[in-house]
């Protein structure tokens, strides 16, 4: 297939970027360099044919030259410092880019998948999260610009299969980290290896109590790619790790696998910062085949070991 991937160069785009090639697709990845880094796109330098960047804003609408049998939205700001920073940039790529990225689906009869998130959850009070809750979300707080943005483009993408008879599907994608998380995204694993590498405090909210779910990069991205095949398959279906740990257990494990002995340090929690997530995934398991293999601890090892290789400073502009 050829398959145009949207925010191709971000932490997660470069991963599916790679993936769909190595099976022998082709893609087209599509980026305004926002957030991804052509340093990530750098194991794909060899493709030749197999993979072309394309430097483009989808807020500003996509054409694509050649077929096009998949489209895969994942362009949006990610990291709570960068949609806090731009939050109207933010419902942009929820909204127009999303529009743009189901016209091109739709234009050449493709597949399209809308990466979505758990934040569509928002603080739940169902636990864990199956597709069928509606949410506890704040629409109106400073988590909203991201939260709302991605729950406009899954009504946008149902739209589209309901009225269009696009071949649309939608994943709600739970905390994921791995090798090319940016050291200053504001995400709780980069930021905890960071700062155990530097010797510096490591930073927890609130009492450190609250969970995630945390799903190795390699496991969610088998997730997507079984999505782009699934044809017909609309959902929405969580892809998570359902091993539900504390923030302070994580810590603990950092501090273990770096050797750090950085203390803790305990800050006011968030504005709308959920309690509790846990994906519940027999959707994903019934519909795809699919499920996470590589537990916390190696995907940790692995993580850790590529933030040494890099050492500090590494977060270069685009």
């Amino acid at each position: 297939m050829r398959v145009v991937v949207t925010g191709g160069a971000g932490f997660l785009g470069s991963h599916l970027c790679e993936a769909l090639v190595a099976r022998g697709d082709r893609v087209a990845c599509v980026d305004n360099f926002a957030s991804g880094r052509a340093e990530n796109l750098l194991g794909l330098r060899d493709a030749g044919q197999g993979f072309s960047l394309i430097r483009a804003d989808a807020v500003a609408g996509l054409d694509v030259d050649g077929p096009v049998d998949a489209v895969v939205h994942l362009a949006s700001l990610a990291s709570p410092p960068e949609y806090l920073r731009w939050p109207l940039e933010t419902l942009l790529a929820g909204s127009r880019g999303t529009e743009a990225a189901l016209e091109l689906a739709g234009r050449h009869g493709a597949r399209f998948v809308l990466a979505s998130t758990s934040e569509v959850y928002g603080d739940p009070l169902v636990h864990p999260q199956r597709e069928d809750y509606w949410g506890n979300v704040n629409p109106v707080g400073p988590r909203s610009v991201y939260d709302e943005a991605k729950r406009f483009a899954e009504a946008l993408t149902m739209a589209h299969v309901r009225t269009r008879s696009l071949d649309g599907g939608i994943v709600r994608i739970f905390n994921t980290y791995g090798p090319r998380l940016r050291p200053a995204d504001g995400r709780v694993v980069s930021t905890f290896v960071v700062q155990a590498l530097a010797g510096e405090p490591l930073t927890l909210y609130g009492d450190g109590n609250q969970t995630r779910s945390f799903c190795y990069v390699d496991d969610l991205v088998a997730g997507l790619v079984a999505m782009v095949d699934a044809t017909g398959v609309a959902g929405p279906v969580n892809l998570g790790n359902p091993a539900e740990r504390s923030v302070r257990e994580l810590a603990a494990l950092v501090l273990a696998l770096t050797g750090s002995s950085s203390p803790l340090s305990y800050l006011p929690l968030p504005v709308d910062d959920p309690v509790r997530r846990r994906p519940d995934i027999a959707q994903a398991a019934l519909l795809l085949g699919w499920a996470p293999s590589v537990p916390l601890e190696e995907g940790l090892s692995r993580t850790v070991r590529w933030f040494r290789e890099r050492g500090p400073g590494h977060d270069a502009p685009p």
